[in-house]
């Protein structure tokens, strides 16, 4: 199979602005060009040709069989290019944009989502700590066509990483490797297993590291491929295990330096859980367009559906969730590149809260579908069954819920202080970096793996920017009333933020015995982050579109009410536009347009 030569440089101009509350957004070129591009290139997966259709999907589901023609049409036009980062031969320059090209593809199918993007997980230990020759030969391998795969867990272990059997013993030329890695997705297709492997016996924090085992080079019987496990969702994906045998793996296989392989995970999990976000939001994608096509089309008691009023109440709720995460998602995406010692807090707080809204989203379309969500016909219910099952699967990846959120409480002192000593004063503009980030038609700088860190050691500039973004909205209020009810709510939102952070520093510290309240609260706290991304997102792109979603806020009243009921206080003043927000989705599903905060051209449904 060919790959396609570089994608040329594209412009970052600001995009022009969308329609009218309940009307589709204009057609205008967004700013994320290269995900327009291949969802051209994917066609209408609801038709019956092309290489990429519902049918398809549900039929190699049902059978639990993987994708193979699929992925090979997305190896035809380039995807792998895009896991590969530009200073090692491939054409990822923006994460932002990666997150929109996974999320293309996952609102089609989660198993070629999942099946196809694990290569880029495989690899990023590499990008993170390999030397330039080891990254750059990866890099054309992977442009190849060979897939990759990234072998952390274990059996008997599961996300406890440090108490990992597999070792690596030094010889004169390398390493003899023996132990067995399961549940690793493409452990059987990859040809490239990324291995985490004890290096020390006694284990500890230095006592683990990374090789880059390449299975075509290892003597006959050394390796043996674990029988494919059967699964719920994702049927078709290969989900097995390797088991290795005094395998000899040269020292070049080396990542990084020896003992360094559990700090390369954790820094290399930053850049992953925060690209999961695009597996939930294609899901999510895929989920309000059923649920909003259903509504549309069917009539109860003389109505449509969608005229019901709880029914478009529960539509725009849902879109509202779903806006919240994608806030939260771009936000973190463009802060890779912008904020790179924060994203070890910020992508657990990605990781937990944008697979969990989907994940209720899910099953509260499947309530508003009702029995149709069960009917295996591809209008719906085949569809829905499969992508409900398959969503299911994406909390556990990279580090479960409880992992990410745990990983949170570990930094408590640290955030709760930032908070408290941080730029409180409403006029101290936020840090350039966050503007950046936050406003999506600016350019982003390199993205520079030397600066990712295991601590937050300043909290995250976008709840420490809160106050400023509140009283910005504030003051634009004051000059548009329309805004007053965003504006007061942004208020409430930063007072009930502060709230959370006192508890976080009135918790007690402790790695093994953590309360369960501490789980809770690190939710909230995820709530808390994810309205601050959505205040300072509307904020940096209000003056490039002001139409449709954009205009006086509806989106941020909407999305900024969800994280208050989460956060349990109470929503007082003007109703939240629900309705409105659900006539805007029945609109995008009928066109075909993106259900998105991004206004973009037309995409099959």
């Amino acid at each position: 199979m060919t790959a396609v030569p570089p994608t040329p440089a594209l412009s970052h101009d600001a995009p022009a602005a969308g329609g009218v509350p309940g009307a589709p957004a204009a057609p205008a070129a967004g700013p994320f060009p290269l995900a327009e591009r291949l969802e051209r290139h994917l066609g209408d997966p609801a038709g019956t040709a092309g290489p990429f259709t519902y049918a398809d999907a549900v039929r190699l589901d049902e059978e639990s069989l993987f994708p193979a023609a699929i992925c090979a049409d997305l190896d035809e036009f380039g995807l792998a290019r895009h896991y590969v980062p530009a200073e090692h031969g491939g054409d990822l320059a923006r994460y932002d944009e990666a997150l929109q090209m996974t999320r293309a593809v996952a609102r089609r199918d989660l198993t070629v989502a999942i099946g196809h993007g694990k290569t880029y997980l495989g690899a990023v230990s590499v990008w993170v700590s390999g030397d330039a020759a080891q990254a750059a030969a990866l890099g054309a391998t992977i442009i190849s066509g060979v897939p990759v795969s990234w072998g952390l867990t274990e059996r008997d272990h599961g996300s406890d990483l440090l108490a990992g059997e597999m070792t690596a013993t030094a010889t004169e030329d390398g390493y003899r490797v023996t132990g067995e890695k399961w549940l690793i997705n493409n452990a059987t297709r990859g040809q490239v297993l990324c291995a985490l492997v004890r290096t020390r016996p006694e284990g500890g924090a230095r006592g683990f590291s990374l090789l880059l085992i390449d299975k075509s080079t290892l003597p006959e019987g050394t390796v043996t491929c674990l029988p494919k496990v059967a699964t719920l969702g994702i049927r078709g994906a290969d989900i097995s295990g390797l088991r290795l045998a005094g395998a000899p793996v040269p020292s070049g296989a080396l990542v990084g330096r020896e003992g360094g392989g559990i700090e390369t995970v954790l820094k290399g999990l930053q850049l992953t859980r925060t690209l999961c976000a695009a597996l939930s939001l294609g899901a999510a994608d895929h989920a309000l367009r059923l649920a909003a096509g259903f509504a549309d089309d069917r009539h109860l008691y003389g109505r449509r559906l969608a005229d019901l009023p709880y029914a478009a109440h529960t539509l725009g709720e849902l879109l509202a969730d779903h806006l919240l995460g994608e806030a939260l998602a771009l936000v973190a995406a463009r802060s890779i590149h912008t904020l790179t010692g924060e994203m070890t807090a910020l992508s657990a707080c990605v990781k937990y809260l944008v697979p969990t809204l989907t994940e209720t989203l899910v099953a509260r379309a499947r309530k508003l579908l009702g029995a149709r969500s069960l009917l295996l016909d591809l209008g719906v219910g085949g569809r829905f069954e499969k992508l409900e099952r398959d969503n299911r699967i994406v909390s556990l990846f990279d580090g479960n819920t409880v992992v990410n959120l745990h990983a949170l409480i570990n930094q408590f002192p640290g955030l709760a202080r930032a908070w408290r000593d941080g730029p409180q004063a409403p006029l101290e503009a936020p840090p350039e970096g966050l503007r950046v980030a936050c406003d999506l038609s600016a350019p982003l700088p390199r993205f520079e793996p030397g600066r990712l860190s295991l601590v937050t050691r300043r909290g995250l500039s976008v709840l420490r920017a809160l106050p400023h973004a509140a009283h910005e909205l504030d003051t634009l209020a004051r000059a548009t009333p329309a805004l007053r009810p965003v504006a007061d709510l942004a208020a409430r939102f930063t007072a009930a933020a502060d709230v959370v952070h006192a508890a976080m520093a009135r918790q007690e510290q402790s790695r093994m015995d953590v309360p369960p309240g501490a789980y809770e609260l690190a939710g909230r706290f995820t709530l808390c982050v994810a309205g601050a991304a959505a205040v300072a997102l509307w904020l940096g792109n209000r003056e490039t579109w002001t139409e449709g979603l954009w205009r006086d806020g509806a989106w941020l009243h909407a999305a900024l009410t969800r994280a208050m009921d989460g956060l349990g206080e109470p929503v007082p003043g003007d109703e939240p536009p629900f309705p409105e927000l659900a006539g805007w989705l029945l609109e995008q599903a009928r066109t075909g347009r993106p259900v998105s905060l991004v206004p973009g051209e037309a995409v099959p449904s």
